[in-house]
């Protein structure tokens, strides 16, 4: 019998399971079993997306087998009841790694889906993460799946997986697509390029007679090759400047100020952000302090590791964690709302593209994200508030290293995460 990755993911979450996640988050079983029937399909979903984007199949066949042992009702139920904390976490930064920015959305979009809070939808879904993508780390260990054959399997499994995506939850709109065929479609075609790299395309087959034909094109290419490279060196391009990195960049720069990057920044709408304690705040609208401010004001929206929200005027003096001065401006805005907000309690994150050596991301996303913190202490933000800095370099990247830098500047970021309100 061939293997079925989708019904092998559902059947973990059997009639216990549904049973207890009901009596704990409060919902009908009905509402747990509707919201669970777009969950594993979805995450699923994203699995795909992520294989078909990311150019990265060995990275992700890592990280499911790094989970395969979260595949079974067990550690659902444990943290379902509260004794596995890390399994909620961990599913939290699974899902930010095959979804960055749009897990709020999807959680939202769950919610309304299957009748339920968006506090049960989250929950469900960070249970879920490790589960599921446990259930293809189980087969790639047993199987001893090769990056090549795991991104066959995810071929083969695609047309059921995008099938059982209910009508009512547009993931291809949140995951930009035009429909759920356009993934289906990028998996393909990475497919065929991992077949040929296997070697598909045997060179033995090429006829005698036509070998000197492929011998005279190489010997073409070199020579473009080597014109190309001379120029290049030679200083022909007047103005020439080497391109950036992610570790020399000036700027760390946010998803959300990349959105509109062709746009000049002085066409930004400038608000006030009036703060509860009588505050007035300078800011742009959809900027951090609007969205943040609109976020702590509104008590049906629930804190939570998934809860992240992006500096969008925030710059580093090149290849250091040192901030520009006029980055202190929005520093200082945090440390106002932080103290409008006394209840409220943030970690800072830090982030960088594919670029350069990730050993080198890791820990200047790290330093950049501390100084954040250091910053925000100086503008005497309450230390209980501050509940730490951590770097990610580029574990949650999206674009490929050799992508144009518009698409890389979205992967570059310095983020606030909401953990309490």
């Amino acid at each position: 019998m061939s293997f079925d990755l989708l019904e092998s993911a559902k059947s973990i979450f059997n009639d216990n399971v549904v049973s207890q996640a009901s009596s704990q988050l409060g919902e009908s079983e009905g509402g747990i079993q509707k919201a669970l029937s777009g969950i594993v399909p979805v995450i699923l979903g994203g699995l795909l997306s992520k294989a078909g984007s990311s150019g990265n199949a060995g990275g992700l066949l890592d990280m499911v087998k790094g989970v395969a042992g979260d595949a079974n009702p067990s550690a659902i139920s444990g943290a379902l009841q509260g004794g596995a904390g890390g399994l909620i976490s961990k599913g939290s930064d699974l899902l930010r790694s095959l979804f960055g920015d749009k897990v709020n959305p999807i959680i939202g979009m769950l919610s309304s889906f299957a009748g339920i809070k968006e506090s049960s939808a989250s929950t469900l879904l960070q249970t879920a993460a490790p589960a599921t993508l446990g259930t293809v780390g189980q087969y790639a260990v047993q199987n001893n799946l090769s990056p090549n054959s795991f991104l066959s399997l995810l071929d083969s499994q695609k047309d059921k997986i995008l099938g059982a995506i209910p009508g009512g939850l547009n993931i291809a709109g949140i995951l930009g697509l035009s429909s759920l065929g356009d993934l289906g479609k990028k998996l393909g075609m990475t497919g065929d390029t991992a077949t040929t790299s296997a070697g598909a395309i045997d060179i033995k087959q090429v006829p005698t007679s036509n070998r000197w034909v492929w011998s005279l094109l190489l010997i073409l290419v070199a020579i473009i090759l080597l014109w190309y490279l001379m120029r290049g060196c030679g200083g022909n391009k007047p103005g020439g400047m080497p391109v950036s990195d992610s570790i020399t960049t000036s700027q760390l720069a946010d998803s959300a100020s990349m959105s509109v990057a062709t746009t000049p920044v002085e066409t930004r709408e400038s608000i006030k952000v009036t703060l509860p304690d009588g505050t007035v705040l300078d800011a742009y609208k959809g900027g951090i302090e609007d969205q943040l401010v609109a976020f702590l004001k509104d008590d049906t929206r629930k804190a939570g590791k998934d809860v992240w929200f992006d500096f969008d005027n925030l710059n580093f003096k090149t290849g250091s964690a040192e901030l520009t001065e006029e980055s202190m401006k929005q520093v200082g805005n945090i440390a106002a709302i932080m103290k409008a907000f006394p209840k409220a309690k943030i970690k800072i994150g830090g982030y960088t593209d594919r670029t350069g050596d990730s050993a080198d991301n890791l820990r200047l996303s790290k330093e950049r994200a501390e100084s954040v913190v250091t910053s925000l202490k100086k503008d005497n933000t309450n230390a209980a508030q501050l509940l730490g800095a951590e770097g990610y370099g580029s574990q949650f990247a999206k674009a490929e290293a050799s992508a144009p830098d518009e698409e890389r500047k979205k992967d570059r970021h310095i983020s606030v995460s909401v953990r309490e309100k």
